[in-house]
């Protein structure tokens, strides 16, 4: 199985930095998540109902889970499983309706972002250094330019992949054809739960989870040299469908599986191996399968074998 990592799409010639660069503010990424919020503070208890709270809860879990975390994250991302490619479209068009960005933005982001975490400095806009609503209002309203950013280069696949260009070209529309069942279904209340409180909740939920991840929580490992550490945001595992355990992903990024210890729930890697269950993954990549990184540092406090000299073995199954 052929793995792509942020590494290989981030060319980075002599003289780029991850440090220097201004953070403006973005208007489109600002009125799309500030609208989405509004409406749904606003209209929200105005338009509340049951059945409109359950496709609330209904329709996050199955955006963020074969979506953004299934979908975005594990397959197009880091390719950790291999799919039929319907079955990849169809979870990364679920992904697409958390509301963040079209599939290839997602991937630029991602990359950008993995790329100066692993530099030895970065700007804070990367690391989430800043207080809790200077990073908000960053990370949701803003965008960052550097000064001399490294090139992004989307492998052949990807880029020729005619389905990826339309849904990144017309993701916010997305939202619109589910609108509009949405209401002719269930009214204005659906629309309002269904559309706008999803997206919001799900778009500052993955900022917070990111804030969170990058400051404060458990550590099984240390990536030496590397500006930003990962932290494992326990509390959150579950409704994070298993994204918030952030330092096993800095520690194994090619891993299909993010919750390596008992008790680490991870919805995505249940998802996943129900599909292989029925058919439908292969090739699914966990710590085992990865080469040993020299830079990585197993903290003694938590026990196991030590990735260093190769010798860590997880249960998996």
């Amino acid at each position: 199985m052929t793995l792509v990592s942020g590494s290989e799409r981030i060319v980075a010639p002599t003289g780029c930095n991850a440090r220097d660069g201004r953070v403006r503010w973005s208007p489109a990424k600002s009125l799309w998540i500030g609208g989405m919020t509004a409406a749904a503070l606003i209209l929200g208890p105005i338009y509340f109902s049951w059945d409109a709270f359950l496709l609330f809860c209904v329709t996050s879990a199955i955006t963020l889970c074969f979506g953004h975390s299934v979908g975005m994250h594990r397959r197009l991302i880091h390719s950790s499983f291999r799919c039929p490619l319907w079955l990849e479209r169809a979870c990364v068009y679920l992904g697409t309706l958390v509301g963040m960005a079209g599939p290839i933005g997602m991937i630029r982001t991602h990359d950008f972002r993995d790329w100066a975490q692993r530099q030895r400095q970065c700007h804070d806009f990367f690391c989430h250094r800043k207080s809790f609503w200077h990073d908000a209002w960053w990370q949701l309203h803003c965008e960052l330019a550097l000064d001399r950013p490294p090139e992004f280069r989307l492998e052949p696949r990807l880029a020729a992949d005619r389905f990826y260009a339309v849904v990144e070209r017309t993701w916010m529309l997305q939202q619109l054809p589910w609108a509009v069942l949405f209401f002719t279904v269930g009214g204005v209340d659906w629309v309002v739960w269904g559309i706008c409180a999803r997206v919001a909740v799900s778009v500052t939920g993955h900022w917070l989870v990111g804030h969170f991840a990058h400051r404060e929580g458990g550590q099984s490992w240390v990536v030496e040299g590397a500006a930003a550490q990962g932290y494992n945001v326990s509390i959150a595992g579950l409704i994070s469908m298993g994204e918030s355990w952030h330092n096993n992903h800095h520690a194994f990024p090619g891993s299909a599986k993010l919750g390596l210890f008992p008790g680490q729930a991870d919805p995505g890697w249940w998802l996943i191996k129900s599909f292989e269950f029925l058919g439908l993954a292969s090739n699914i990549v966990t710590p085992d399968d990865l080469p040993a990184r020299r830079e990585l540092r197993r903290l003694p406090s938590d026990g196991g074998g030590c990735p260093v000299c190769g010798a860590l073995r997880l249960t998996i199954g």
